[in-house]
This record gives structure tokens, C-alpha cells and sequence, in this order.
């Protein structure tokens, strides 16, 4: 996947030693079953006023995630359903609707799988079959109203099912799940019949759960760095030792460290004085260059977003610097992601920290 050259790219930048190699690790997508559990409320179309036709719903749901984007559950909805008149007279029965249901992730499919994101969103289409009792209060109607569909004992409807649901990340495993559905059957599902055409009867839900991941959702790839080589150092040679020539002093290093706030790359106002103090010591020493490296704090965000802080970090810094009159021939820039932590304090390590010398 795209987002995993990133990640690799962003672990393989770090130094070797002489004919040996290191190890470091990249997070990826693992496949696995999940559990949801959700309640909430049923409005099924109808004559009646809005809140009259409102009713409990509950639904439990087993599936298995393929893909960070391609997901298959069986889902049982159930509970009740209501009819009703334009008198506002009300009748309700029961139901549970088993159906097989396929999930398609939206974010991931445009942004690509990212183990620490907080929300997803889900397109939802289904099929499967409506199973209805307990229809005795439509049959009390049958003397009032017409109930030209009006069924008893147990009738099974074939079901189409389609919605959205929504996830907010509480846990690696666990997250808050807020759905909403439509479903259509076949007209005799309310007993009722439109006056002039077949159409179909809808109902609609409302849940609001609990989505539960089981097994390890994520998969942890060891990745090794290239093995570096030293080249033996050349023989010396013989030369002729020249006498000493007075030479300038040269000016001291200086070493600034500029922090920034947690997924910021601009310089905070309480540390432009420090990048106007290595300003002023570059242009009075003119013979001096700086290198620049940014950093991330490896807490927060994941590599490959931590690269592109430090990344934004270390070449504002550069920016600043060139636009105050420094040669960009003597900066050099760098950025290690949060594959190094200059300190031990984790907040630290958002910084930019340029060595002059």
C-alpha cells in the first residue's frame, strides 16, 4: 500500500555501523473478526405523525474486516415495528431482520490505513430477510380501516438494506459506533396497500454501540536497515610538513534549540528570539554555517506524519534564516521524524536544533 514506502523510507534513515546492520519497525493492517452491539429507535413509514411511529430497536452484528477499506458482516436487527393511520391510530408488531452486509471505508480508501486515526466513516449496503409475528393489533383494525395486505402467524419478506456508520476510536480495540439505516420490503409488510401502485414499505434506524475488534488489529513488521560499509582508510602519504601561518580565531559553535506546539511547524513567538540571536551570530561570522535538523516526538502521531512535522520544522528554521540575509550555501537542513529523541522529556522532542559552527 502507498503509505507503507512512507513508513519504510521514514525507518531506513538512520546510521549504520561499520559491516553491521539495525532493526527498527513499521505498523501495518491486520485482518480481523469484530463484534458490534447497538440500541437505539425505529421510525417505520406510515400515516401517522412522526413521533407516533418512533419504536425500540436493537441490533448485534458479527463481521470481518479484509481490508482497511473491504469489510463483511451477518447482522440481526429486531424488535418492533409500528403502523399507523392519518387519525394518528397506532398498531405495532415484532421482527428480526437477519442480513448479510458489506462495509466500505471511505477515509481509508482516500487516505490510506492509519493505525492511530480517531474517526471512519462506512458506506453500508446489505441484503436479507424480514421475519415478522405477533400481528394481532393490525388485525384489530380490520373492521376500521382498510388492511388490504393484512397478514398473521409469521410472515417472512424479503429485505434491501443500505446507510452509513460512523466510528470514533476509544481503544485499539474498541470504538463508539453511531449507525443509521434504511431498509425497504414488499408492501404487505405494514398489512396496508397505497391506493394506487405497488410500493415498497420502509423503515428506518437509528443505533447507537459498541464496535469490538478481535484479535490483534494491527501487525508489526521488523524492518532492517541497510548494512554499511566502511571503506578502508587510504595509506598515508608523506608530505611535506609547511610552517605554521597565523591564521584568524575562530568563532565558538552555537548551538540553538527552537520548540514548537504539538503538531505545529511554525515558530512560537517565545522562541524568535532565540532564531534572531543565531542570526546575528551568523552574520558576524560570516565563515560559520549551520545545520539544521528537525525532530517530532515519538508519542504523539505515527512516522510517517512525524516525518513531515520535523520535516516542516527544520526548513522553516532554513526559511527564516535565509530570508534574513544568510547564504543558503551555508545551511544544510535534515530531519530525523521521531526515529531519534534528542531528550528524555517526551515534549521536548518537538523541536528544530541548529548547530553552528
Amino acid at each position: 500500500m502507498k503509505f507503507t514506502k512512507f513508513l519504510l523510507a521514514a525507518f531506513l534513515m538512520m546510521s549504520g555501523l561499520a559491516a553491521s546492520a539495525q532493526e527498527t519497525e513499521t505498523v501495518e493492517f491486520n485482518h480481523h473478526w469484530f463484534l458490534q452491539l447497538q440500541g437505539g429507535a425505529q421510525y417505520t413509514l406510515g400515516e401517522a405523525d412522526f413521533n407516533k411511529l418512533i419504536s425500540p430497536n436493537a441490533q448485534i452484528a458479527v463481521g470481518y474486516q479484509f481490508t482497511p477499506v473491504w469489510a463483511l458482516r451477518l447482522a440481526a436487527n429486531a424488535w418492533q415495528s409500528k403502523g399507523g393511520f392519518a387519525s394518528n391510530d397506532t398498531y405495532k408488531w415484532n421482527y428480526v431482520a437477519p442480513s448479510l452486509d458489506v462495509k466500505f471505508n471511505i477515509i481509508n480508501a482516500i487516505a490510506g490505513y492509519n493505525p492511530n486515526r480517531v474517526f471512519g466513516l462506512n458506506i453500508i449496503a446489505g441484503v436479507g430477510a424480514n421475519i415478522g409475528w405477533n400481528n394481532d393489533e393490525a388485525a384489530n383494525f380490520a373492521n376500521t380501516y382498510e388492511m388490504a395486505k393484512l397478514w398473521d402467524g409469521t410472515k417472512v419478506n424479503p429485505l434491501g438494506r443500505a446507510g452509513i456508520d460512523l466510528d470514533f476510536r476509544l481503544s485499539k480495540r474498541v470504538s463508539l459506533n453511531l449507525e443509521c439505516m434504511a431498509n425497504g420490503t414488499l408492501e404487505r409488510y405494514n398489512s396496508k396497500k397505497k391506493i394506487k401502485d405497488e410500493n415498497p414499505d420502509w423503515y428506518f434506524n437509528a443505533l447507537l454501540g459498541l464496535k469490538i475488534a478481535l484479535g490483534n488489529t494491527e501487525k508489526v513488521i521488523p524492518v532492517a536497515a541497510p548494512v554499511v560499509v566502511e571503506e578502508p582508510a587510504p595509506a598515508p602519504v608523506a608530505r611535506e610538513v609547511a610552517k605554521p601561518q597565523p591564521t584568524a580565531t575562530r568563532a565558538a559553535e552555537k548551538r540553538t534549540e527552537i520548540f514548537y506546539y504539538i503538531r505545529q511547524t511554525e515558530i512560537r513567538d517565545d522562541q524568535k528570539g532565540k532564531l534572531t540571536d543565531l542570526i546575528n551570530f551568523l552574520k558576524t561570522n560570516p565563515e560559520v554555517k549551520v545545520a539544521v535538523t528537525g525532530y517530532a516526538d515519538v508519542e504523539t502521531g505515527n512516522p510517517r506524519i512525524n516525518m513531515k512535522y520535523s520535516q516542516g520544522r527544520a526548513e522553516g528554521v532554513a526559511k527564516a534564516l535565509r530570508e534574513a540575509g544568510i547564504d543558503a550555501a551555508r545551511i544544510t537542513v535534515d530531519a530525523k521524524g521521531d526515529t531519534v529523541q534528542p531528550f528524555s522529556e517526551n515534549d521536548k522532542n518537538r523541536v528544530s536544533i541548529c548547530i553552528a559552527k
